[in-house]
């Protein structure tokens, strides 16, 4: 069978890599001159499934709120004639309860999970690389009630079997030597020791060698124009290189799918959730992360990668806008100078922004449309890093005719329905 796949991020690479493995004929088509150029180059690092929630949760407008005043607000609203923003902020406003808060973080967990079992599989099965490590996340708590709210988060963990340690700062700085330096800015965490971490655009690029390797084809710089259909389902996709046909074809393009299938009469409630990241060398070994410490206050998370450090975070509702925000910069260089002052320096860091593809439940959008032919890897916020593999897998089954190995419940575009 014949797929064509739309994006060449870590999801549509990633999907790419599966169905070659299963005997598929695949290409892959993208408006960048590589794979993993947009959300995917320079993302926080995580590969996190127990830190797997929807930022919709009880509690969330009222600390919405407060984000917004704080000087270094993890949350950024740029008031906007957008109907699709408004529609997709009441929709997450309908998610803020804990019934379904824990419908939807259980729906995320189920995939994350078997997503990092199938990272596993995949590193030993190829020996990929990529400035990997598996020493788990620590969330941060500077606060008492920061500390005592993450019951409600541990409650859902224990029911899916998620490993976990709530610790103390003694039990923090065990993990991470380097926080000794600022023991009085923090009470706790919460540990997840089964998260890794990673480069995701060394990643995606060294499996889109791969997938090359076992005979997947990319074709780059190509813009999609539309998808063209009839009552019979997809008749091919419109580009301005030409039509490409194929057997099925998968709209993996993040932020950007909604506006190809819109003409399509299928509404996707993904919105682009614009996020920023700094890199920046180690200094002093000893002073930098040994995994992702993430702060709490702040929602930022500090990575280690290789010989570098990531920084990424902050939600900033603006549309498609790609513009670089100094403000922003700033709440990332205070966090990572305020929790590791010794690790490296924030002058001559890369700075980056990319668009963040978000459900209003958290939850990605996976499977088929009511559209013959066509299928939707999409909507995955920001954990397509820690979902890729799972997602890889699950459309190859799905697509090869095959059960996928975890409930697909919740999952699809229906339950939108």
């Amino acid at each position: 069978m014949h797929v064509l796949i739309l994006g060449s991020g870590v999801i549509g690479t990633t999907v790419a890599y599966y169905l070659a493995q299963a005997g598929h004929e695949v290409t892959v088509i993208d408006r960048q001159p590589a794979p993993a150029l947009e959300t995917s180059y320079a993302n926080a690092g995580e590969v996190s499934p127990g830190y797997s929630a929807p930022w919709a949760g009880p509690g969330v407008p009222l600390k919405a709120i407060k984000w917004l005043l704080m000087q270094h607000s993890p949350l950024v609203i740029k008031p906007m004639l957008d109907p699709a923003m408004w529609r997709w902020g009441l929709s997450m406003l309908c998610n803020c309860t804990q019934a379904r808060y824990e419908i939807n973080k259980g729906r995320m967990v189920r995939l994350a999970e078997y997503s990092r079992d199938c990272l596993k599989q995949l590193r030993a099965d190829t020996g990929i690389r990529y400035d990997e490590r598996a020493l788990g996340t620590l969330q941060l708590f500077r606060t008492q009630k920061q500390f005592e709210g993450s019951a409600k988060d541990i409650r859902i963990l224990e029911a899916y079997r998620v490993p976990h340690q709530l610790l103390d700062r003694d039990g923090c700085i065990e993990y991470e030597p380097a926080l000794a330096a600022v023991r009085h800015k923090f009470v706790g965490g919460l540990r997840l020791p089964g998260d890794e971490t990673g480069d995701c655009f060394k990643f995606t690029q060294a499996l889109a060698r791969l997938a090359e390797a076992a005979g997947v084809r990319f074709r780059f710089g190509i813009a999609i124009t539309d998808i063209g259909h009839d009552a019979s389902g997809v008749t091919a996709v419109h580009t301005d290189a030409g039509l490409v046909h194929a057997d099925r074809y998968v709209v993996a393009l993040g932020s950007y799918s909604p506006q190809l299938m819109r003409p399509l009469g299928i509404r996707l409630p993904v919105y682009p959730v614009k996020g920023f990241s700094i890199t920046l060398s180690i200094g002093d070994a000893a002073g930098a992360p040994e995994s992702t410490v993430m702060d709490e206050t702040f929602k930022v998370a500090v990575t280690r990668l290789g010989e570098r450090i990531r920084v990424g975070g902050t939600a900033q509702l603006s549309g498609y806008d790609l513009a670089l925000d100094d403000r922003r910069r700033d709440t990332l260089e205070h966090v990572v100078t305020d929790l590791f002052p010794q690790g490296g320096s924030v002058k001559g860091a890369e700075f980056w922004t990319g668009l963040r593809p978000m459900t209003p439940d958290g939850t990605p959008i996976l499977g088929a449309t009511p559209i013959a032919r066509l299928l939707l890897a999409t909507g995955h916020g920001t954990l397509g890093w820690t979902m890729a593999a799972g997602t890889g897998r699950v459309m190859a089954d799905l697509i090869g005719g095959r059960r996928p190995e975890i409930d697909m419940e919740g999952l699809g575009v229906a339950r939108y329905a």
